[in-house]
């Protein structure tokens, strides 16, 4: 694929090399990290500091940011190159150039189980051993992968992925356009037991999981449906591997949460919040919309919009940053402290 054509499906890109080197316009065969660039292949850098790859990267094309001092190194290196504010939104553009995942032929495979009454729609490809059990609705163009079981009165939206070994249990409701990957469990049941003399009494989760158009849930990620009532995950909100939202949580639209993340019952996530690996939120804390926890953040009370939190307890994340530093010290301020003790004439 030429360079040129590449710069017209960049829908991001503000300008390119072409327009004072039209003759460089070389032949791109793949993506590559920077790093690992070589000739034949693009790649994309975003800011200054990566001004040093530029220099010895041996791609035959470059995205680069809004950065005269970049585009002239490139240009003086020969380098075709696009030009945009948003280099890694380009580059996975770019990407889709040259890759796309794989996606089984739209049929039915024979050792699939049907119930008479579940409903599916046009083009859609059902993978070897597949469960769709009674009352479900399939939308059009819908793959599901091999070994995927479906229970009663599930629904599926149009375009979604199901890959392979994952779990949609009872009247779950997936949108449009979802991705839900393997060994996740969506709609599985909320732990909710009442404690009696005789032990712990279980409390039926009649409740739905909703999960709105766009969402992606990650592998081996359980988003449980609650007694009463709805989970929901809004749209375009993204999940990664090992996940687990419990039962009545409300999680706002595009969201991002990195792997290990875990949310007690009745958490409510505000829009565009982001979740880094491993942060825990206490049974209904709320996080405001634009709010951001760091890795391994306890959240215990509720977080306002727009914060940052770090730590456990949370705090925000300025504080937290002070604290650590005294927290490197305090070897140091307790032999002082004994010192002074001693100078007193306490005990130690």
């Amino acid at each position: 694929m030429k360079f040129s054509q590449i710069a017209q499906n960049i829908t991001v890109a503000d300008r390119t090399s072409l327009i004072t080197r039209p003759d460089c316009d070389p032949e791109v065969v793949g993506v590559a990290a920077i790093e690992e660039a070589v000739t034949g292949s693009i790649s994309y850098v975003e800011g200054a500091k990566f001004a040093a790859e530029v220099g010895k990267t041996g791609a035959s094309a470059l995205i680069l940011p809004l950065d005269e001092a970049l585009q002239a190194q490139a240009t003086e290196r020969q380098i075709a190159w696009i030009a945009t504010s948003q280099p890694r939104l380009a580059f996975a553009q770019a990407i889709a150039l040259f890759y796309q995942p794989f996606r089984p032929a739209p049929e039915i495979h024979p050792t699939a189980v049907i119930h008479p009454s579940a409903q599916v729609g046009k083009e859609v490809a059902i993978g070897a051993h597949v469960v769709i059990q009674a009352g479900v609705k399939i939308g059009d163009q819908v793959c599901i992968h091999p070994n995927v079981v479906i229970y009663p009165e599930a629904q599926i939206g149009d375009r979604t992925t199901l890959h392979a070994n994952c779990v949609i249990h009872e009247r779950a409701q997936i949108g449009a356009d979802c991705v839900i990957h393997s060994g996740a469990a969506i709609g599985s049941e909320g732990f909710g037991f009442v404690p009696t003399r005789e032990g712990w009494f279980k409390m039926e989760q009649s409740g739905y999981t909703v999960l709105e158009d766009g969402v992606e849930v990650g592998c081996n990620s359980a988003i449980d449906r609650p007694a009463v009532g709805e989970t929901r995950v809004a749209r375009n909100t993204k999940i990664d591997n090992m996940v687990h939202i419990a039962h009545g949580c409300q999680v706002g639209e595009a969201c991002a949460m990195a792997a290990q993340v875990g949310m007690a019952g009745g958490v409510t996530i505000g829009n565009r919040v982001i979740l880094a690996g491993q942060v825990g939120i206490a049974n209904s804390a709320k996080m405001g919309d634009g709010s951001v926890a760091s890795a391994k953040t306890g959240i215990h009370t509720n977080v306002p919009p727009g914060e940052i939190v770090s730590g456990t307890p949370a705090v925000p994340h300025k504080l937290y940053l002070k604290a650590s530093a005294v927290y490197n010290r305090l070897p140091e301020m307790y032999q002082t402290l004994k010192q002074l003790q001693r100078q007193l004439g306490n005990k130690p």
